[in-house]
């Protein structure tokens, strides 16, 4: 028995490498970032609804899933939920992905090189959603169709979400997951989405860090003032700006607010985190070891405490000089925050701050974006340790397990508001230049995702049968 279950397994990985081989991958992922679903673009809120009625609904209905359009006044563009019930008595995935893409900076992308006609260059596609998250779920579906073709069935039921609002910061995903939280009900949830640790680490995540931004502002007064008829004897709200900011984070970039860190790491994460390191790939900037908590790795740093950073500041008129003294200046700063933070504190604890510290001028706005929770599996969890076996049987060495993403996903949903223990499988890497012009997806990822994805429905569906 072992030995039959070991060629059908292996039997499916190569159906899902096969498709890559075939070209029925790039031709498939091709057709899908030809659509313009920019969800941030008001002109294309069409594409949004193309890309689910034309792309996905049909795909999935041919691999047997029932599909559902789901709405919400919130959210840019549709919800599709589809749906494969085998058997109730089987283990139930929930998967997600989203079709949405951040705009495409024509204008910005490298000769020979366009946002929405993919282009293959170096062993690598560029178009804009190859990485995020087009390519990523193209993988898992691509997988999902192998393992249907070999086994006939799954061997477990699976509900696959795509959303068309991630990069406008999931708006009505929340009341979505709300009303329909008995439709996705599960067992434990998968999603491929973000990178990889290193370009050729395949690594599991198990949550996200948080994300908020707000701003700080000085209005000092309505009107410019000439620098010399003033200069001296009026502040600049600039000058100010700067160091009211240096209450809230010191030159290097340790964060001064205590309400805006965890405080400590748990031991299970720091031990985890040991098996990580951040390498950055030909071309990434190098690790600047001094800026950031002290005391901590790189790793720590990222994965498992709080960076606070200005996104945008604005003071006076660059481009346009007027030899004056500004009358206001303002910065847009941002802080990613692991579990442990909690966010309606962050606003509060920085005005009391800034007070302390004597600039009482300074204005803080609260958070101008949807606030992404901070969320994280324990990463000894036994659906961590199943799926990074799996993973392992496959390639032959373990994951990177992380007990959380750098950057911020909507996991707190999926994890907090339905329950569920969430895993990511992400399918590309630090270097991807997602939400930047030369968005781009390595063909070696997609040929391991594949293979990943492959083994692990496989073993998913094995499990459920045994």
């Amino acid at each position: 028995m072992s030995v039959t279950l070991s060629a059908s397994r292996d039997a499916a990985i190569e159906e899902a490498v096969g498709f890559l081989l075939n070209g029925m991958f790039e031709e498939t992922l091709r057709r899908w970032v030809a659509i313009p679903s920019a969800s941030r673009v008001a002109v294309n809120k069409p594409d949004l609804w193309r890309y689910i009625t034309e792309e996905m609904q049909p795909l999935f209905e041919r691999l047997g899933f029932k599909t559902h359009i789901l709405e919400n006044d919130l959210a840019p563009g549709p919800f599709l939920l589809a749906e494969r019930i085998e058997d109730p008595g089987f283990t139930t995935i929930l998967q997600y992905g989203h079709g949405d893409v951040v705009a495409g900076l024509d204008e910005q992308w490298d000769a020979g090189l366009s946002p929405f006609a993919m282009t293959e260059k170096d062993g690598r596609w560029y178009a804009r959603g190859t990485a995020d998250n087009k390519g990523q779920h193209a993988v898992n579906i691509m997988a999902i169709e192998a393992l249907l073709a070999v086994r006939g069935a799954l061997g477990f039921n699976l509900k696959y979400l795509i959303e068309m609002g991630e990069e406008s910061g999931s708006l009505g995903l929340e009341e979505i997951c709300t009303v329909h939280r008995e439709e996705l009900k599960a067992d434990v949830f998968i999603a491929s989405d973000g990178p990889r640790l290193a370009l050729e680490r395949p690594t599991i995540f198990l949550g996200a860090r948080g994300g908020m931004s707000f701003e700080l502002e000085i209005e000092a007064r309505e009107n410019f003032q000439h620098s010399g008829n003033w200069g001296g004897i009026l502040s600049n709200p600039g000058i100010e700006l700067c160091h009211a900011i240096t209450a809230l984070v010191d030159r290097a970039g340790r964060i001064k607010v205590p309400d805006m860190t965890p405080g400590r790491i748990p031991d299970n994460v720091r031990t985890a985190l040991k098996d990580c390191k951040i390498v950055p790939a030909p071309g990434d900037p190098a690790v600047e070891a001094w800026w950031g908590e002290p005391g901590l790795t790189p790793e720590e740093k990222v994965f498992a405490w709080s960076s606070f950073d200005i996104m945008e500041m604005e003071c006076g008129n660059l481009a346009q000089p007027l030899y004056a003294i500004p009358p206001r200046a303002r910065a847009r700063v941002q802080l990613r925050f692991p579990v442990g933070v909690d966010p309606t504190a962050v606003v509060p604890a920085v005005r009391s701050a800034l007070r302390e510290a004597g600039y009482e001028r300074v204005n803080v706005k609260g958070p101008t974006d949807a606030i992404f929770l901070a969320s994280r599996l324990d990463p000894d969890h036994p659906w961590v340790r199943a799926i990074a076996a799996s993973i392992e049987r496959t390639l032959g060495f373990p994951p990177a397990i992380l007990p959380n993403l750098g950057g911020s996903l909507p996991n707190n949903i999926f994890s907090d508001l339905l329950g569920l223990p969430t895993i990511w499988i992400p399918h590309s890497y630090p270097g991807c230049l997602q939400h930047a012009a030369n968005e781009h997806l390595p063909i070696s990822i997609v040929r391991e995702g594949l293979a990943i994805m492959a083994g692990l429905y496989w073993d998913l569906g094995s499990t459920t049968a045994a």
